[in-house]
């Protein structure tokens, strides 16, 4: 399928691994220009080279983390006008929040909430004056089930949510789309566990491990980052205009609901 976005300009958030890396490929692959983000310089670089050598696009690396006022400014320096803003950003760890104090609080809901809000508060009123925009944030699927111990990071993603909900419907006249994506179970390095960047991993422990945690998704499997890029691609599309608002659940059927 065309998608319909060849040409045009796209920001994507924690770029350099993981599912933002599946996002900017599936981007890259449909004709965007991209600005790819991540902290880890090695990984950015690799990601950024792999993507021009693959499609051919236009790909500008900035450094750093997200979250911070700078990294934002040197994102929207090198594209002032984006199509598209795709909001991702690594959640808090795992902990009792018990052990939590107001200085990591305030950092869980800055990295979570605050940060994608910002960014769609200097890009939003562009494109809706250009009469299109698409807006994906990456969540989590504990928006909807809780999880014991990620509570900073399921109730700063859920502020997120529910901020966005009413600002969605101020700007669908215009063109301009605001959706979330909620991963589930994905085959990312957050499922893997500490580990050095770019450590190959036994394939038996990877198999046993993989089965393990996907035991109890009805797919039986962990999804990829490439397949969750490619329905980022499509909420991006010129085919999506009429899809605002709206939290989807990428869990290969996890979350038990029929509404």
């Amino acid at each position: 399928m065309d998608l319909g976005i060849r040409g045009k300009k796209a920001i994507v958030c924690a770029s350099s691994k993981g599912l933002g890396r599946g996002c900017a490929m599936a981007l890259a692959e449909a004709g965007c220009d991209l600005v790819v983000n991540g902290r880890n310089g090695e990984l950015l670089t690799s990601t950024a080279q792999d993507i021009r050598d693959r499609y051919g696009v236009k790909v500008t690396e900035i450094l750093g983390d997200v979250s911070k006022p700078e990294v934002q400014k040197a994102m929207l320096a090198a594209c002032p006008d984006p199509d598209i803003l795709v909001n991702n950003n690594g959640g808090p760890p795992l902990r009792d929040f018990r052990t939590l104090d107001r200085e990591k609080i305030l950092e869980g809901v800055t990295q979570n909430m605050v940060t994608p809000i910002e960014l769609i508060q200097a890009v939003i009123d562009g494109m809706a004056a250009r009469g299109f925009g698409r807006i994906v944030n990456i969540t989590s699927l504990s928006v909807y089930v809780p999880i014991p111990g990620l509570d900073l990071s399921s109730g700063a993603r859920a502020g997120l949510t529910s901020f966005l909900a009413g600002v969605a419907r101020t700007v669908i006249d215009r063109n301009v789309t605001i959706n979330s994506m909620l991963p589930g179970k994905l085959d990312t390095d957050r499922l893997r566990g500490p580990h050095e960047a770019g450590t190959p991993e036994d394939p038996a422990a990877a198999a046993e491990r993989k089965a393990r945690i996907s035991a109890d998704v009805p797919a039986k499997r962990l999804g990829t980052p490439e397949e969750f890029g490619q329905i980022c691609a499509f909420l991006c599309s010129v085919h999506a205009g009429y899809l605002t608002g709206q939290n989807i659940p990428v869990d290969g059927g996890l979350y038990v609901s029929a509404f």
